[in-house]
């Protein structure tokens, strides 16, 4: 049986791998959305993890939907389209959902393509790190159908509007450079750098007091939607936790002693 998602732990960082490539890693069938789910839960409940890393095995990040499968149920949802929201609701769109609870910071390293809901999954994440080979598709128009996996809010949130409307209209290919200079992805690095660069970018951030970080993802993914005074609100009540803690205590005591902080997470 195929292991859908390979899930590795190295300390602080965990690292989820999308293993299919031989079909690029396609993310719509309940086996693959099952083990994303999966993983994402146990990333949220260990309290070890303070970064995670997401990339697919083989040469592709993602190819979004599998248009084998999709041509297999054209008949079926053609004649029986009360049945696709059902499909929909049951399967991929549960992967956004999935990613909205998780408090973990999560890193993309985008190794290949990443085609229609491949990239809405690149998106799904808080930080996105492309290989040359990188390439970036909202390309459900070209297919005939619309981005029904949460992509039409998350991209106009990380490209603005009228870059999300050029990508989504036309459905053209970004390459790795594009990519950067609209801000869908913060760095660029040559292929076998990737994993390295992702891994120190982790680093960065593991080395930080993680109900803090943790919080602080929190905020910012509430700050999407909600009013300014709600924000903050949620600010002071959550500041208030944070300054209970032994590590914020850690982080003056060490930057007042100036030696580098020691935190346990407590």
């Amino acid at each position: 049986m195929t292991e859908y998602v390979l899930y590795q732990q190295d300390g602080p960082i965990a690292t989820i791998t999308l293993n299919l490539p031989d079909l690029r890693n396609p993310i719509s069938e309940r086996g693959m959305v099952d083990a994303i789910i999966s993983s994402l839960e146990r990333i949220q409940s260990d309290v070890s993890v303070r970064v995670a890393i997401l990339t697919g095995a083989g040469s592709g990040f993602s190819s979004g939907g599998d248009l084998r499968k999709m041509k297999e149920a054209a008949a079926e949802r053609a004649a029986k389209p009360y049945k696709t929201p059902f499909y929909y609701k049951d399967g991929i769109q549960r992967i956004p959902l999935a990613f909205e609870r998780v408090d973990v910071p999560i890193i993309a390293a985008v190794n290949g393509p990443a085609i229609g809901a491949g990239l809405d999954l690149a998106c799904m994440c808080d930080m996105r790190i492309s290989a040359e080979s990188g390439r970036f598709a909202e390309s459900f128009v070209k297919v005939g159908i619309i981005p029904g996996d949460g992509g039409a809010w998350l991209l106009p949130r990380i490209v603005g509007y009228s870059k999300a409307c050029e990508m989504a209209f036309t459905g053209d290919m970004l390459n790795a450079q594009e990519a950067l200079a609209c801000g869908l992805v913060s760095r660029v690095v040559p292929d076998a750098e990737l994993m390295d660069a992702a891994r120190a970018l982790a680093g960065r951030i593991a080395v930080n007091p993680p109900y803090a970080v943790r919080m602080a993802k929190r905020l910012i993914m509430e700050g999407r939607h909600v009013r300014m005074d709600t924000l903050l609100e949620m600010s002071a009540a959550m500041q208030a936790l944070a300054h209970a803690t032994a590590d914020h205590r850690e982080a003056v005591d060490a930057f007042l002693e100036k030696r580098r902080p020691d935190f346990k997470g407590d």
